[in-house]
């Protein structure tokens, strides 16, 4: 496109702008490795145990409930005890109601991780080390503040059983 002259007095040496950050090259090499980081899915074994099976348990849950079935008979099973299995049924139920949308899984024998099952997992990560301030900071912005304590609630009573049967 040609420039006609009115539009000549705009056209000025490129200069950056007061404050902006300059770009280096190790800036440069940090951002290519956190872009690459994001196009690798995370892995299920990148996280505690509890949250792996707790992952495996929603998985089957999510099964379950597209076939019309109860999962606590399989649950059981599958996590070594009754308490478990409603335990995990209840953390379910308590992301379900508080979550913002639909929750997505990976298939069972998947062992890449869906952005929900990342987040799950990593909240679980927290609750069991006792992080509380990293489990609402995790959530913040995704979660209503009001029911963030009932995730934490639902996350401990997982926790609490899986210690109780080991």
């Amino acid at each position: 496109m040609a420039l006609s002259e009115s539009d000549a007095t705009f056209q000025e040496p490129l200069r950056p702008m007061p404050n902006t950050p300059r770009f280096s090259a190790q800036g440069a090499a940090s951002a290519a490795l956190a872009i690459s980081a994001l196009k690798e899915p995370p892995r299920i074994s990148s996280h505690g145990a509890i949250a792996a099976r707790f992952l495996y348990s929603l998985r089957l849950i999510a099964l379950h409930e597209r076939a019309g079935r109860d999962p606590v008979p399989e649950l059981a099973v599958r996590l070594g005890g009754v308490d478990i299995a409603a335990k995990a049924l209840a953390l379910s139920q308590a992301i379900t109601s508080t979550w913002p949308e639909n929750i997505h899984v990976s298939r069972f024998c998947c062992q890449f991780l869906t952005h929900d099952e990342a987040t799950i997992a990593s909240l679980i990560d927290r609750a069991s080390q006792r992080d509380r301030p990293g489990f609402e900071e995790h959530v913040a912005g995704l979660i209503r503040p009001e029911r963030i304590h009932r995730l934490w609630d639902g996350v401990l009573a997982l926790v609490a059983a899986e210690a109780h049967a080991a």
